[in-house]
């Protein structure tokens, strides 16, 4: 993986042998180094990285599912289905003893549904299929009850009364076990479910659960109208005898009294009864018949003043004639004196008449006159008798008001207790019809029928629950040895958990020696390290670092490979290289080359001045090499001193580049000693090797030490444990492939 310069602390101006460190603080990394693994693609690596493990645990819980689900013993289930009604279905226009409740009432299918899964239905379904006397309900679900007694069995054996109620006791409690109550969503439809492994059984217990809840249903409903039709008796024999009373007081008060009360008439059949005092009624209807003699009076009044001039005179026929016979004679005797004196014979003789005919009109006026005076005076006799006669029931009428206070209070006492006995007496009828009607709101919809195969084990989905199980326990061991497992495995763990750049990532080398693997240029290690390379280059202003110590936190982590290999690497472009080795506790450097010296680093710590002789030639390798020398007895010492500086500014006067072999880390203090002392110091990890907690200790020890830490080499990678090729994400092996095959 190559990259960017910006990915790497840039350092200061470098100025004789010391180089200013750099600080490697997470903060300070640019943000594609800052930036976590994603979550996902971390937990992704570690299932890859342990996937044979997982598959092993998941591979294990699915043959333990598999054998689980041939050795259970196949049960059955059978299922019927109950519709229950909010509203009972009305056969006859009668309400029920119990309240009516509009719409859906949760409540109500609640109780519904805890009923159905009621101990007492159990029983009852228990006691009607006989299971308590039955061994094979008990077999079937693995259950030992007592069986010793006095009472013979269907196998003859003899049970007791108590062994008989313990076995009762046990047989509900299988049924409660093995029943399920499922309301279906969004309807009234209950499914009532029964499981063992005898499919007759299932299907007798799923019928007789809804046969039994029906008929208990009925059963409450009988014995909550039985309590109230006793209710009701009790309180109308009550009712009726205080009506009786109340009845005897109203009658005996009204005697007493001599208070006499009429039924008013009603237009509605439906109105409630009431009653009119005798004085009463004779008080209206003489009130009545005064007001017409009143008005007859006033007309007869207004004929008898008006005499002549009445209706009666102008209707009168007798009256009517002579008034006309008088028209007629005046309007002769008229004519004749137009033409005779008055006295003219024929002129008398009609003077004569018509004096004769205002006598008998003034007589049959004055008759009519008589006639209505008389009638003027009747009418004022009636209108005084009546009035009279009205003040008089007027009279009786107060006093019998004040005398029916008491009775009008018997009388509404009469009336409640009636109303109450009628409306009680009406109660009582309809609740012995709807207790005899035996109305039910439960009704089967399919019972149940025989099942045809088994309801468990299900393969498939017993299948499923140990793979969901051994995901999950291959989970939870997982994530326990990733706690416990601190090595680190993955090159993208470097910059999120040391916060330092990953220079790069070096494959395993197996079965072969690294240095023949690494002069092979299109081997992956090579490339790796070429890589490694490539990245130093822009860690600072001016390229490679001139002088580069190798560390790591312990021994055997591939910090000498790895200094030879960037040695190797930096002298193929041409450049002067000298590889020291500065491991004088366990020096490698000339196994490696396969080269010896008499004298080295040691040698010229201790005063020996003659570098030139100390320098080995390893012409094989393309470049120098400065071995260790003999081993000194305390290395720490000579490191400390100002030889080492001289060292280095001796070698930085003579190569272009001086890789330095270190120590490790931990335990020893040679590699802080060299680490301040160098311009850059690259760090190698081996993957799976020491714990992040120890190199993270190593690490601080060299920033104590103001050292310049430029990135980590992660050795001894092993792409393909956690499903990664030598290629991934670093190009390593690319063009090696048979071109046919490309």
């Amino acid at each position: 993986m190559n990259l960017h310069p910006s990915h790497f602390i840039q350092p200061p101006e470098l100025g004789g042998a010391a180089a200013t460190a750099a600080s490697p603080a997470t903060e300070n990394l640019p943000p594609s180094l800052r930036t976590a693994t994603p979550v996902l693609v971390r937990y992704w690596r570690i299932a890859l990285r342990r996937r044979w493990l997982i598959v092993s645990i998941v591979t294990s819980a699915l043959l333990l599912g598999l054998l689980a689900t041939l050795l259970t013993t196949p049960q059955y289930t059978a299922t019927a289905s109950i519709e229950i009604s909010r509203q009972h279905e009305r056969i006859l226009n009668v309400e029920g003893v119990e309240p009516k409740s509009e719409g859906i009432d949760l409540e109500f299918y609640q109780t519904q549904y805890s009923l159905l899964k009621s101990r007492s239905l159990a029983e009852r379904v228990a006691t009607e299929l006989r299971l308590a006397q039955n061994d094979a309900f008990f077999d079937n679900f693995g259950v030992r009850p007592p069986d010793s007694g006095l009472f013979s069995d269907t196998d003859g054996r003899r049970l007791s009364s108590e062994q008989l109620k313990e076995r009762h006791a046990l047989a509900v409690e299988v049924l409660l076990e093995n029943v399920s109550i499922s309301p279906i969503r969004g309807s009234r439809l209950v499914d009532v479910s029964f499981t063992s492994p005898d499919r007759g059984l299932s299907q007798r217990v799923a019928n007789a659960w809804t046969t039994h809840f029906i008929a208990s249903n009925l059963d409450r409903r009988f014995e909550a109208t039985s309590y109230a039709r006793r209710f009701l008796e009790g309180r109308l024999e009550q009712l009726r005898r205080r009506l009786e009373e109340s009845e005897r007081q109203l009658v005996g008060y009204a005697s007493a009294q001599g208070i006499v009360n009429i039924a008013a008439e009603s237009n509605s059949p439906d109105a409630p009864r009431q009653e009119r005092s005798l004085v009463a009624e004779n008080l209206a209807t003489l009130n009545l018949e005064l007001t017409r003699a009143t008005a007859d009076r006033i007309r007869a009044e207004v004929r008898a003043t008006r005499g002549g001039n009445s209706a009666e005179a102008l209707n009168n026929n007798t009256l009517t004639t002579l008034r006309e016979r008088r028209a007629s004679l005046a309007a002769e005797y008229s004519r004749l004196l137009t033409q005779f004196e008055p006295e003219y014979p024929q002129a008398r003789a009609l003077k004569a008449q018509l004096t004769q005919l205002e006598q008998a009109i003034s007589s049959e006026e004055a008759r009519i006159g008589l006639h209505l005076s008389g009638n003027y005076r009747e009418a004022v006799a009636r209108e005084e008798n009546l009035r009279r006669r009205v003040e008089e029931l007027k009279a009786n009428f107060q006093d019998l008001r004040r005398r029916s206070i008491q009775y009008n209070i018997y009388q509404r006492d009469v009336d409640t207790n009636r109303s109450l006995y009628e409306g009680l007496l009406q109660r009582y009828k309809e609740v012995g019809v709807a207790g005899g009607v035996g109305t039910n709101n439960v009704s089967v919809v399919d019972p149940a029928r025989l099942p045809d195969k088994p309801s468990s084990p299900n393969l498939i989905s017993n299948l499923l629950m140990a793979l969901l199980f051994g995901i999950g326990l291959a989970g939870i061991i997982v994530f326990v040895l990733e706690q416990i497992d601190e090595a680190l495995k993955d090159p993208s763990q470097v910059p999120s958990t040391l916060a330092l750049p990953l220079l790069g990532a070096v494959p395993q080398v197996e079965d072969a020696d690294p240095v023949q693997v690494l002069h092979d240029r299109k081997s992956a290690a090579a490339e790796a390290y070429l890589s490694v390379q490539t990245n130093l280059q822009f860690s600072t202003d001016h390229g490679v670092p001139h002088s580069l110590a190798i560390t790591s936190t312990r021994a055997g982590e591939g910090k000498s490979t790895s200094a030879y290999a960037i040695a190797l690497s930096l002298a193929r472009t041409g450049a002067n290289v000298v590889l020291v080795d500065l491991d004088m506790r366990s020096p490698s450097v000339g196994a490696i080359l396969n080269v010896s010296a008499n004298a080295g680093v040691s040698n010229f710590l201790a005063g020996d001045e003659n570098l030139d002789a100390m320098l080995v030639r390893a012409d094989a390798h393309g470049f120098h090499a400065l071995l260790a020398g003999p081993p000194p007895p305390n290395a720490a010492e000579l490191l400390t001193g100002p030889r080492l500086d001289v060292l280095i500014s001796n070698l930085r006067g003579r190569f272009d580049y001086v890789i330095f072999d270190a120590p490790p880390v931990l335990g020893l203090a040679d590699a802080p000693l060299i680490s301040r002392r160098v311009e850059g110091i690259v760090y190698t990890v081996e993957s799976g090797g020491p714990r992040v907690s120890a190199i993270q200790m190593a690490l601080s020890r060299l920033k104590a030490a103001d050292a310049r830490l430029i990135g980590v080499v992660m050795t001894k990678f092993q792409a393909q444990k956690i499903s990664y090729g030598y290629d991934y994400g670093y190009g390593y092996g690319y063009g090696n492939s048979d071109p046919k095959t490309a």
